[in-house]
């Protein structure tokens, strides 16, 4: 694609980069066959060849963003099956989240919606208030009905009761079983650790039972991933160097002992944290050190593919359904790994029909985007229940809560169901 920036322009080393991504694209349209709300709404300027014209047009003329192209970012997901489709290599994912930034900082959005983006981006990144807020939107869940749009669709996916908080869920090392034959961090993660703490317990006992031990960092917060995508970029960097720090001095290179891995049970988060090299790549306190920790990122499913799983200790056989979680699979790239690991514990894996399509979870979006998101989870949920199982297992808390809400079938993260076969508790429901 022939861009027009000028020299000025290109000294903004996120212009100079958005420029070399829309260099790259060739106009093809093969990413209109994949792209979720392009087949549901089949609006060109809901594909993501469409959204490219938008941005490039508003970027290179360096105008505020106008209603038309929020409205069409806004339908974005940012499923990123475009750049799994894309014969070209556009990096889409750099491209959309500059476009969220420009828009961040140069609309003004109407006030009921700054309001509850304001309000997500600050409760969701926050064990705490995160906690809280479900303890009240439990309470007003059966009334959801008689609430506007959004704020049903928050209220719908508040679960009706909240877990007891992990023990484990606190700074500290925990030993391997046996012999140590790996030192590895983890990532503690905020929604994920008050929705299902049941997650990081299974991670743990999992990761030490294969001769790992595990640091749980202090001093952590949110990974910067949910208001990244916001295009909140100086408080998605502030949560990122939290996190980069944190997990730094425990690397050689920073005076620890070093790790092996960063180990992460959170698709979402992990494409992130994997993308800090580039988030900070113009930072000169912190491109080295975010590079390094990109370097040691592995979702938790790559990570014991790598190592080997120990043979199964309880009889398994069942027919399950796994959903790959578009940060996963596209996101990560992840794609074999979690299904060999699964086939190897002995169930037998359904691949799910269409299942580079989205579930409607990504992030904020079934919330920001209720309607789009109740029909994409609507076909997601049929396409499942085409293939029979007797439980779902996928990678990320995001689509648990989503496809949870669409269907009876016991939905389960992969890791719980893996800890399970080598000698943990059997996950509830299945």
């Amino acid at each position: 694609m022939q861009t027009n920036f000028t020299p000025e322009q290109l000294k903004n080393p996120d212009m100079a980069a958005s420029e070399q991504v829309l260099r790259t694209c060739v106009h093809c349209g093969f990413c209109t066959a994949t792209c979720p709300t392009y087949t549901l709404l089949g609006d060109e300027l809901d594909s993501p060849r469409g959204r490219i014209y938008l941005i490039k047009d508003m970027l290179e003329n360096d105008k505020p963003a106008n209603k038309e192209v929020v409205t069409h970012v806004d339908r974005c997901l940012s499923c990123l099956s475009c750049m799994s489709t894309c014969p070209s290599g556009v990096n889409y994912m750099h491209l959309v989240d500059h476009a969220r930034k420009h828009i961040e900082e140069t609309y003004d959005r109407p006030l009921i919606d700054k309001g509850l983006r304001a309000l997500l981006a600050t409760v969701l990144p926050s064990p705490r208030l995160f906690k809280v807020s479900l303890l009240f939107a439990g309470m007003a869940k059966p009334f959801a009905g008689l609430f506007p749009a959004r704020l049903k669709a928050m209220l719908q996916l508040a679960p009706t009761r909240l877990p007891v908080a992990s023990p484990f869920d606190k700074p500290g090392v925990t030993p391997a079983e046996g012999q140590k034959k790996y030192r590895v961090a983890v990532l503690p993660g905020c929604a994920q650790k008050v929705l299902q703490p049941s997650i990081n317990e299974a991670t743990l006992r999992l990761l030490t039972r294969h001769g790992a031990e595990v640091v749980y960092p202090e001093n952590t917060g949110c990974c910067g991933s949910l208001v990244h995508h916001m295009g909140k970029s100086d408080r998605a960097h502030a949560q990122a160097k939290v996190m980069i720090d944190a997990w730094h001095r425990d690397t050689k290179e920073g005076g620890g002992k070093g790790l092996d891995a960063i180990v992460i049970n959170a698709s979402g988060c992990g494409t992130t944290i994997k993308d800090y090299g580039f988030m900070f790549r113009n930072d000169p306190d912190y491109a080295e050190k975010a590079e390094l920790i990109s370097s040691l990122a592995k979702d938790v499913t790559e990570f014991l593919f790598d190592v080997g799983l120990m043979p199964s200790v309880v009889e398994t056989g069942q027919r399950i359904a796994y959903h790959s979680a578009c940060s996963m699979q596209h996101g990560q790239k992840i794609t074999t790994q979690p299904k060999d690991l699964l086939k190897a514990a002995g169930f037998k894996v359904q691949d799910v029909p269409q299942g580079h399509l989205c579930c409607g979870s990504a992030g904020t979006y079934n919330i920001l985007q209720p309607e789009i998101s109740a029909k994409l989870l609507e076909n997601k949920v049929a396409n499942i229940e085409k293939t029979r199982p007797e439980f779902i297992a996928t990678g990320n808390i995001g689509c648990i809560t989503q496809i949870g809400q669409g269907t009876d079938i016991p939905i389960v993260h992969t890791v719980e169901v893996l800890d399970w076969t080598s000698g943990g508790p059997k996950p509830e429901g299945i």
